[in-house]
């Protein structure tokens, strides 16, 4: 979700909806004290049922009404999970390009911050896991490991390999086999991956790698910053 300011009482938001993909809405009044839709409910990576005014081929739609579904019990009043949705929502809005419809795509981002938000242990390890797993639905998901002598993660072919690659875009095994199993552990079991803060900066940063070789237009991260100083 991305809000501009449109005008005085006013924004423009984007955001992901699973019958019309990205869509812009325009929201009058949010701003106002007694807005029908106030600003608190258009935070990142919010989950709302809408009931919308949607016209073919008109770029900017209009909301008639949004409230929360379901309500956040955790994410909006924990520092660590508020910074790490934000940081999500950050790469989400790099990431998701499309306007077509992709229901897949929204289940798994409904359910995966419904999860996060309903979690009582916090996981440190969501984030990665959580971008590991959304390469599925971009169309980039890594290649598994097939052979011992396959020593390198080549991240601009998302594979193991046996030799170097010529380029700078690669990793060793055992950092490749940490993506690997980012990617294919539950988020229920998540916690039983045991990463130093040190290590997982590191695995952080070659996920954005992948991310960057594997997005048109990605660019760097802001928020990456303070996610890490959070987690720290």
């Amino acid at each position: 979700m991305r809000v501009t300011t449109y005008s005085e009482s006013s924004v423009v938001v984007q955001m992901f909806t699973e019958k019309f993909g990205i869509q812009s809405y325009l929201i009058n009044g949010v701003k106002k004290p007694k807005a029908k839709i106030p600003m608190n409910v258009l935070q990142p990576l919010h989950l709302l049922d809408m009931v919308v005014y949607h016209k073919q081929n008109t770029q900017i739609q209009r909301i008639a009404e949004a409230r929360p579904a379901p309500i956040f019990k955790s994410i909006p009043y924990e520092v660590i999970k508020n910074t790490i949705i934000q940081f999500l929502n950050e790469v989400l809005y790099k990431s998701i390009r499309q306007q077509h419809v992709d229901e897949q795509l929204f289940e798994y981002l409904y359910h995966a911050i419904s999860w996060f938000d309903e979690a009582d242990e916090l996981s440190v390890n969501f984030h990665l896991s959580f971008l590991m797993k959304l390469t599925r639905f971009l169309g980039f998901a890594p290649q598994a490991q097939v052979r011992t002598d396959q020593k390198y993660f080549d991240l601009q072919e998302g594979s193991f390999t046996s030799v170097a690659p010529v380029h700078p875009y690669f990793t060793a095994d055992v950092d490749g086999n940490s993506l690997m199993q980012l990617l294919n552990t539950p988020f229920e079991k998540i916690n039983e991956i045991k990463f130093s803060n040190a290590y997982r900066r590191l695995v952080l940063d070659k996920i954005l790698i992948y991310y960057q070789l594997h997005t048109a237009s990605f660019g760097q991260i802001k928020s990456h910053q303070i996610l890490e100083e959070v987690l720290s």
